[in-house]
């Protein structure tokens, strides 16, 4: 465990770099607004641009934070569980069965509520899925846990892939935004935020376990952890919280792949600090690559799981390079 002066700056820093987000998304778009009036309008005042900054970038800032360190959350998770540097919300599949509830909703022309209801039930379904056949009649391991995922993501890519091929053409801008990732139409980041607190409350008292069971599940058991139940809460949590940010956001990629990772190069291993440092981090670089999202061609709005994409992929290759040498 790193010192506790270390722990707080790092957390003091990550909280730094978030509030700076939240001041670049708040001021930054394709109408500028000085920081001065930011400030005000968020105190109440009358200013100038008040209604923007109150009523759409504030929301927009709040559940891109929020998406952004459910999936960070849900990476680090998933990551000491499987014990797979691949690891990430995307790989078991439980995206993808979002993505198949959210492409069936819009091609019935449900509303924001009904897709969102939809996406959130395939989540929960594909979660199900995986879980009971990794189990099968014994208890599952962490290659037959990610070998299902895969298997399930992957049929469920041909599901949204026949239902875009099906679906008339004025549908498909608004499913391909979805699948690529967009926070434009996210306008109550309560629920994600209140979610994303509760489910680190929920997995920090597991940090000491989970970093036993990074060692190896032969020494976790033998120095006292209940394996099995570690497993199912931990799985449980972080699927329940990617169900929430997909839900929100639609599939926004690398963001529980590459923070969790960026995050254990500067501060370690110790998950007592690695998880709440990467809910930071993972909520302060989607707020960022919003931003740009809706700034880099404004004022035309780039999906927002594009910019991840693109920030991420090198990085990748970066920390794969990095590794090798």
């Amino acid at each position: 465990m790193p010192s506790h002066r270390r722990a707080v700056l790092v957390l003091a820093v990550l909280a730094l770099l978030g509030v700076a987000s939240f001041a670049a998304a708040l001021a930054v778009g394709s109408l500028s607004v000085p920081l001065a009036d930011v400030l005000a309008a968020l105190l109440g005042e009358p200013v100038e641009h008040a209604a923007i900054v109150r009523d759409l970038r504030l929301p927009r800032a709040l559940a891109g934070f929020a998406c952004g360190g459910l999936l960070a959350l849900a990476g680090a998770l998933m990551q000491v569980l499987l014990r797979n540097p691949l690891a990430d919300p995307y790989v078991l599949g439980i995206s993808g069965g979002a993505g198949v509830g959210a492409m069936f909703a819009i091609l019935l022309g449900l509303s924001a509520a009904g897709i969102n209801g939809l996406a959130f039930c395939g989540a929960l379904g594909a979660m199900l899925i995986v879980f009971g056949l990794a189990h099968g009649d014994g208890a599952w391991t962490q290659t037959r846990l990610l070998l299902t995922g895969v298997i399930v993501a992957a049929g469920c890519g041909a599901l949204v892939a026949l239902m875009l091929s099906i679906a008339p053409e004025h549908k498909l801008r608004g499913m391909l935004f979805w699948l690529m990732g967009d926070l434009s139409q996210t306008g109550a980041p309560a629920v994600a935020l209140a979610i994303l607190g509760a489910a680190l409350i929920a997995a920090l008292p597991f940090a000491r376990e989970l970093n036993l069971l990074a060692r190896g599940h032969d020494t976790a058991q033998a120095l006292g952890v209940d394996v099995r139940r570690l497993r199912y809460a931990v799985y449980g949590i972080a699927s329940l919280v990617t169900a929430t940010a997909v839900t929100s956001a639609g599939s926004i990629g690398f963001v529980g792949l590459i923070v969790p990772h960026l995050v254990r190069l500067a501060i370690g291993n110790d998950q007592r600090l690695l998880l709440p440092a990467s809910v930071l981090a993972g909520g302060a670089l989607l707020t960022l690559a919003d931003t740009l999202a809706r700034t880099v061609v404004a004022p035309q709005q780039l999906p927002v799981g594009v910019l991840t994409a693109l920030i991420g992929v090198p990085v990748f290759l970066f920390l794969l390079a990095r590794h090798r040498q």
